[in-house]
């Protein structure tokens, strides 16, 4: 029998060892997108596939890595592809390891003194391109899966503790920067041989059977704390319905009945509408991605996340709509802006059940911008996400400008475009006015702008909430909506005309224009007129706010501005 002592020490020890894997993998990566916006994340797993720890990093990619690598097992099976002592496995086809593309799965079978399989190594990472019909890889009109890149099923990286060079090459020669994919791939490696040599670490220490009956006892303690905070709950059905923006103008619903039963919860995606042929789709691994984010959200900050939290949850999704597409349907926007809605609904559905406890909402979108072209005769390719507002709570304001909900991601330097880019940032700063109203105000919205500078350079835009604010709750406003703004040279630095353009879009720039993106702000919590007035006016003095929006708020604003700033 092992002592508790020694079981929790093993599980801390697990949890920070899938963290070190996350940072081997940033210090060794060579994309900006990996290595300054950290997009990327890690996990251990059982002999089973049964997730033992992950770290705090992607929501989107963690709740669908254990689907995902449960998925691989069962694919591996099919086609006697073994689990070899020194071997990895690649793969990024969304139908089997969940999110999209992009997003390169990395797994490692860990044997204990070679022949035992004790465990996985796991981690997933945003590629920056890996072909497709634009630059950056996520278009707004795939109309299936096999325009937006290259689609890889489980194959062998490595072998025999060595690289196999097909792989490797079938995968760079697919990106339009295939030396920036292979350093990637390179540094997944190194976070999966963390990964390993840690597990290995603490059987050596503990031994084999502590550490097994460790495992056991956190997914126990994990589901039952969950239980019972779920039995504390108020019982019911409650029912949300949210939108997806069509570019074509028509809105894509989404619907959920989430019922809250005893020690169990269930969520039922019936009534949200069918799959479409651009990349609105969502996989199966996404939707449960954002189930997870929301109870862990609200229900288990002392909860591990492992195996056992899962336990008490059930989710059900009709195949063939939004929310569990049918291969080969696109689903490069799922990941990213569905996956962000998902959250945003389950989220409505809970305020009903648990008042006070749940948000106003967030901005409700990662706001992709992918860049590309061909400068001084070498191709080139940039992504990344701008951060949004979160929504206002009960009792605080939400954050300004910061990557909500089902991304966690940090924002790329200026610098380090400018260092390594045809591309020159023109404006980064807090959106004025853009917070939703109440007595705790939503979060302020980004405002990103780049020129280029280079003629033949490709931009898309994929954003959401260009029509449906954030909602707001408790009397609290709505946040402003997501803007596209092009500013046209017209062939002179001299001209210079202003378009607003759709929040989906794919164009063609020329040397000098600039493009801005205007990212949405949280809902409001509260009514207004509740609202502390020196928070109104430091607002004002900050130039979160004009005094003109306040009073068209409902703000109670007094006739003079003290000249304090905020601490």
């Amino acid at each position: 029998m092992s002592d508790v002592v020694t079981l929790e020490l093993i599980r801390s020890s697990l949890l920070y060892a899938s963290e070190e894997m996350g940072i081997a993998l940033r210090n060794s990566s060579y994309s900006p997108n990996i290595k300054e916006r950290m997009d990327h994340s890690a996990a251990l797993f059982d002999s089973e596939g049964l997730l033992l720890s992950q770290a705090e990093h992607i929501p989107v990619h963690l709740g669908s890595l254990p689907w995902g690598l449960r998925n691989v097992i069962e694919y591996c099976k099919k086609e006697d592809l073994e689990f070899e002592n020194g071997s990895m496995i690649v793969v990024n086809n969304p139908y089997i390891a969940g999110t999209h593309l992009n997003d390169v799965t990395l797994i490692e079978p860990i044997f204990y003194k070679e022949n035992r399989l004790v465990g996985f190594a796991a981690n997933k990472a945003h590629h920056s391109d890996v072909g497709g019909k634009v630059p950056g890889s996520i278009s707004i009109d795939a109309k299936s899966l096999f325009e937006e890149g290259f689609i890889m099923n489980p194959v062998y990286l490595m072998r025999n503790e060595a690289f196999v060079r097909e792989t490797l090459s079938t995968f760079s020669s697919n990106s339009r920067t295939p030396n920036e994919r292979l350093g990637d791939l390179k540094a997944q490696v190194a976070a999966n041989v963390t990964g390993t040599r840690r597990v290995l670490q603490m059987i050596e220490k503990y031994g084999l059977n502590d550490f097994l009956n460790s495992a056991r006892a956190s997914f126990e303690y994990a589901e039952r704390l969950l239980r019972k905070k779920l039995s504390e709950t108020k019982k019911g059905k409650f029912i949300a319905t949210d939108y997806l923006e069509h570019p074509d103008g028509h809105d894509l619903k989404l619907k959920v009945t989430v019922k809250l039963s005893g020690d169990e919860i269930e969520f039922d995606y019936t009534g949200t509408d069918p799959q479409v042929r651009m990349p609105l789709n969502a996989v199966f691994g996404v939707t449960l991605s954002g189930v997870y984010f929301v109870l862990k959200t609200l229900f288990g900050d002392d909860i591990p996340t492992n195996e056992g939290f899962f336990a008490p949850v059930k989710v059900s999704a009709p195949s063939g709509t939004l929310l569990n597409p049918t291969f080969p349907s696109p689903v490069a926007g799922g990941n990213v802006e569905t996956s962000q809605r998902n959250a945003d609904l389950i989220f409505m559905a809970l305020a009903k059940a648990l008042p006070g406890k749940v948000p106003a909402a967030a901005g409700g979108s990662m706001n992709n911008v992918m860049i590309g072209g061909v400068h001084k005769g070498r191709s080139w390719a940039f992504y990344e996400t701008i951060g949004v507002g979160l929504g206002g709570r009960n009792d605080a304001d939400g954050i300004d400008g910061i990557q909500a909900n089902m991304t966690n991601t940090m924002n790329t330097p200026i610098e380090e475009i400018e260092r390594t880019l045809p591309v020159l940032m023109k404006r980064y700063e807090f959106r004025e006015d853009s917070s939703g109203a109440g007595t705790f105000r939503g979060g302020s919205g980004l405002i990103r702008g780049y020129q280029v500078l280079d003629d033949s350079t490709t931009l898309t835009v994929l954003s959401e909430r260009g029509r449906h604010k954030p909602w707001g709750l408790g009397g609290g406003h709505g946040g402003a909506k997501t803007r596209v703004l092009l500013y046209d040279r017209s062939g002179t630095l001299s001209k210079k005309r202003v378009r607003e353009l759709s929040i989906k879009i794919t164009l063609g720039l020329r040397r000098g224009d600039v493009i801005e993106v205007h990212t949405a702000g949280g809902g409001g919590y509260g009514l207004p007129y509740s609202r502390d007035r020196s928070r109104i006016l430091s607002d004002i003095e900050d130039e979160l706010m004009t005094r003109s929006q306040a009073a068209k708020s409902g703000y109670i604003i007094p006739k003079t501005l003290h000249s304090k700033k905020r601490k």
